[in-house]
């Protein structure tokens, strides 16, 4: 049933702090106004860092494989097992901790997954079976997959209209660089330390993280979102005086950036969100877009992740490590060109930039697809540079789906949008292994830009969100 707001938008939230009269419009405008400080670029370290040692746990595995096949006696089918049982966790975690932080507050959410998949890394490394490790990582994942959205959420809610695109890929940006330092460190610690040091690696340094992330205070929009005005107004004044001169910004001040009265605010009843509402008008065309947008994203991005490094291997017949190496690229040219769009997504825009994404994407595979799958340095680069490309859309899309649905709902609409990258990434790999063995490597290519057409075909619908407040895109 469609969500009913109260007979009035201009319905606000208000109590009373030191004498003064605290309302959900004076409240926002602030949140607003307070320019970029060293207390944001804390939360964003802090958090940050979850979403690292996320990225390190989902990519963990990958370096460990090798040698436990050899030292278990481990089956083709049982890889498959443990490869595929960490994104059913994820699937899982992503609703569940979706749902929590709608309910509990973000920062105990994010706090919570990252603690999960922490304890589960290390329970990992003291693994003695298969069926021990198997069971392990569908926890583990359950925290990996909880993790990411409810993060991208909190970040999204600090975050003022203008430049919020820049201030959250910045932060983004950290998990293809937790997705290059696996590769690296898997690769000299696993040989020398043994296959327990990437799942000690993983787990010890994230309860470290779980600590820093308690102590940052909880999301003022989420507070504002429960009724809760004066935890609100507390934290605001803890960002403003952090600001520059270290100055706490009278709310009354003309000073403080005007909040336009045309604009809505939150309801002033506290609403439980529910998952059907992500399909209640206005919603329903943007969770539907925004789900075959992170289908078609990750189907392209994990596929290739996944098998490069063995048709680099199997069919163009380059050594091991000269195999892994050319992987790596991948990751390289994700982290420089999210470089780029962190600096121009505001500029530029959320749709455009996704639009175009897939379009470049989708016609660099073609062309491997279509003339040029015999040559491996064609390979090597349209890959890579197809993999960068599309690897950026899959950051802006952490950034533009917490936009697009309001605060009592948002975690839950981001968690539920990220289910479709876990499914996606488990069908992209087995697509890969059936065409490869029936049609060869330029059917996968030309699968790939197929999903990057369907892509391209979604982003046209996207709403366009960059410079404008999260109230004024979803009340």
């Amino acid at each position: 049933m469609p969500f009913s707001r109260a007979s009035d938008l201009s319905a606000e939230v208000s109590a009373k702090a030191d004498g003064r009269t605290l309302d959900t419009p004076s409240l926002l405008a602030r949140l607003e106004g307070i320019p970029f400080s060293r207390w944001h670029l804390r939360a964003r370290l802090i958090v940050g860092s979850a979403t690292f040692f996320d990225a390190f746990d989902a990519l963990s595995l990958a370096f460990v494989l090798p040698v436990l096949v050899r030292l278990w006696t481990i089956t083709p089918a049982e890889i498959g097992w443990l490869i595929a049982i960490g994104y059913l966790g994820q699937f899982v975690g992503a609703l569940v901790f979706g749902a929590l932080a709608e309910r509990y507050g973000r920062i105990r959410s994010v706090a919570g997954a990252t603690a999960l998949m922490s304890l589960m890394s290390i329970a990992c490394a003291l693994a003695g079976n298969f069926a021990t490790l198997l069971t392990l990582r569908l926890i583990q994942g359950i925290g990996v997959g909880g993790e990411m959205p409810v993060a991208a959420t909190y970040i999204n809610e600090l975050s003022k209209a203008r430049g919020r695109g820049r201030f959250f890929l910045l932060y983004e940006l950290i998990f293809p660089i937790g997705l290059m330092t696996t590769g690296q460190i898997g690769a000299v610690l696993v040989p020398t330390l043994g296959w327990q040091v990437m799942f000690l690696i993983g787990g010890i340094p994230g309860l470290l993280v779980t600590v820093l992330l308690l102590r940052l205070p909880e999301s003022p929009r989420w507070l504002i979102s429960q009724g809760r005005v004066a935890d609100a107004d507390a934290v605001i004044r803890e960002i403003e005086a952090a600001g520059p001169g270290s100055g706490i910004q009278d709310p009354g001040s003309e000073s403080r950036p005007a909040i336009d009265s045309r604009l809505p605010t939150p309801d002033s009843r506290t609403i439980r969100a529910r998952a059907t509402e992500l399909f209640a008008e206005p919603y329903r065309a943007r969770t539907l877009i925004v789900w075959i947008l992170w289908a078609a994203a990750y189907f392209i991005t994990n596929g290739l992740n996944n098998w490069m490094p063995t048709l680099y291997s199997s069919v163009y017949h380059l050594s091991l490590a000269a195999a892994l190496r050319a992987g790596t690229f991948n990751n390289i040219a994700q982290v420089a060109i999210l470089i780029v769009c962190a600096f121009a997504i505001d500029s530029v825009g959320r749709r455009r930039w996704t639009l175009l994404g897939f379009i470049a994407g989708a016609a660099l595979l073609a062309m491997l697809g279509t003339f040029a799958a015999h040559s491996v340095t064609a390979v090597i680069a349209l890959v890579t540079l197809s993999y960068g490309i599309v690897g950026s859309v899959n950051a802006v899309l952490y950034l533009y789906t917490p936009e697009i649905y309001p605060t009592r709902m948002r975690a839950l609409g981001t968690g539920a949008a990220t289910c479709w990258l876990r499914l996606a990434s488990a069908a992209g790999p087995l697509f890969v292994g059936y065409l490869v063995a029936s049609r060869g490597t330029a059917a996968v290519f030309l699968m790939f830009a197929g999903a990057g057409v369907v892509g391209a075909a979604a982003a046209a619908g996207m709403l366009e969100t960059r410079n404008k407040r999260l109230e004024e895109l979803a009340p």
